[in-house]
């Protein structure tokens, strides 16, 4: 008896779950509910960082941690034939709260207005328009490095990371109002991920957790990297859920800062996205302007090469799979095109 109470259990979740698939699918087609949605997310983020933000380490990822030993332990179970039956059930239960909720809190959020339909012009990136960009930045790069600190080994270090933090707080309010008029809390909710180490061997400079509302970044990153993943991080939650988006409003964020560590950060990326894009088109350009960074860049890019072939294996290969799977289920293209934010920084460029 007990086992029949089981198995119907079981169907009833499994066709919970595939009417939850169904309804966010209708959800997503009407432009009432993606608002609603909205509108929800900026009540439980505040929420949340009201609630998470005092706290030094992520919540978030304590909550991944007891989740994933929870499911680890149901999916071992699986193999005992007298708990088989129990394991799959509350395997199911998990993933329909877990889907849930991350769609109320987070999910639907991908199907706002991409920003490229607010921007005046919205032509298609030329390889010639990034060339004449990747030149200027070539040179804001070399100006701004001038004026950043730096190791014994000459290598670019970061001596406020706090003052950064809150620099992005403060560059949130100042986003032009045709992109964002979304709502900025002024709480500092950005943490150093518990996942470092892991997520130096996986690609993964950082994450927003969806289910508290906390951004967290890899602290063992090259400093190059830490301000604008940071920011972009950041763009997370104020509400941009598409990754290239993310990439533009951090752009925006730290483009024309004062804090000069977060300025070199974003145009450092900037460049180097702009040579990602151009670099299938015309190598020789793109080895022309690493040939041209100055001394103190070539040394920050050896750095980051160096760190790169340290921590390389075949979980940046999984984690880079997975995550381009995950971007193009979710209306983007995946991880490894640049194509969208650089779509999106010549037409506002212009």
């Amino acid at each position: 008896m007990n086992i029949t109470k089981i198995l119907y259990k079981k169907r009833n979740w499994a066709g919970v779950l595939l009417a939850q698939f169904l309804l966010f699918y209708l959800f997503s087609k009407s432009a009432f509910m993606i608002s609603f949605f909205e509108k929800f997310f900026e009540f439980q983020k505040r929420f949340h960082q009201v609630l998470l933000s005092w706290i030094p380490f992520s919540v978030g990822d304590l909550i991944y941690i007891i989740l994933g030993g929870g499911l680890f332990y149901h999916i071992i179970s699986l193999f005992k034939k007298e708990k088989r039956n129990n394991s799959i059930l509350k395997i199911l239960i998990i993933l329909n709260a877990f889907y849930f909720i991350y769609q109320i809190f987070w999910g639907m959020l991908y199907f706002q207005t991409p920003i490229i339909k607010k921007l005046s012009s919205q032509e298609k990136p030329e390889t010639e328009k990034a060339k004449k960009l990747a030149l200027r930045y070539l040179e804001r790069c070399k100006i701004t490095r001038q004026s950043v600190h730096e190791d014994k080994q000459g290598i670019f270090i970061i001596t406020d990371l706090k003052s950064v933090q809150q620099e992005i707080l403060l560059q949130q309010t100042k986003l032009p109002r045709y992109i964002s008029d979304k709502k900025t809390s002024g709480i500092l909710n950005i943490k150093p991920s518990l996942f470092k180490y892991i997520m130096s061997f996986t690609g993964i400079l950082g994450y927003y957790n969806p289910f508290t509302a906390e951004a967290q970044y890899n602290s063992e990153l090259p400093p190059t990297f830490i301000p604008f993943t940071t920011a972009h991080e950041s763009s997370h939650q104020l509400g941009f859920a598409r990754e290239q988006e993310a990439n533009f409003v951090g752009y925006l964020i730290g483009i024309n800062s004062g804090n000069m560590d977060l300025r070199y950060s974003t145009e450092y990326f900037t460049l180097k996205s702009l040579l990602r894009f151009i670099v299938e088109d015309d190598p020789e350009f793109v080895q022309s302007v690493l040939n041209n960074y100055s001394i103190a860049m070539k040394k920050d890019r050896a750095y980051e090469k160096k760190f790169a072939l340290t921590h390389q294996g075949w979980l940046d290969d999984f984690f880079g799979y997975t995550n381009n799977l995950f971007l193009k289920t979710n209306q983007q293209e995946g991880s490894v095109t640049y194509s969208y934010f650089i779509d999106l920084l010549l037409n506002y460029e212009k």
